[in-house]
């Protein structure tokens, strides 16, 4: 026989300190979270960790969209469907660049050459790179 615990809803009062401090992502699971923590006789610091997990986790989830969004990306294409063989950028070059050390010396970044050679694709996914790491990007084209 299995049992499932519904979460009583969250004190009004706890929720508007949660409110009122700006922790939406954690005052989002507070009620599971605290359900849970009865149920398995929690520790209080494993539910103030718990929360402040995820309020933390959800702020770079976030931030991440933020930077996405404010990047102005194309179309969203990353490292994850690139192929470096295919490109006719050189292989040296595009892992030079994948290390992000010229982003550290806050050197910009112009590619140009002939349509179809992958710079546009390589450019976005050294982008999406570049934010991962939690820097800011811009994204301009010449067209």
């Amino acid at each position: 026989m299995t049992t499932t615990t519904t979460a009583a809803a969250l004190p009004a009062d706890v929720e508007t300190l949660m409110r009122g401090l700006r922790l939406p992502h954690a005052r989002a699971i507070a009620a599971d979270v605290l359900a849970t923590a009865r149920a398995q006789r929690w520790d209080p610091t494993e539910v103030i960790k718990a929360l402040l997990t995820e309020e933390a986790a959800g702020r770079a989830r976030s931030m991440l969209a933020a930077r996405r969004k404010a990047a102005g990306f194309p179309t969203g294409k990353t490292f994850d469907a690139w192929d470096p063989g295919a490109s006719s950028i050189p292989l040296p070059t595009q892992q030079a660049l994948q290390t992000l050390e010229w982003v550290g010396r806050r050197e910009n970044l112009v590619v140009c050459g002939p349509a179809g050679t992958g710079k546009t694709f390589f450019l976005e996914a050294l982008g999406q790179k570049v934010i991962e790491a939690g820097m800011p990007v811009a994204w301009f084209t010449l067209e």
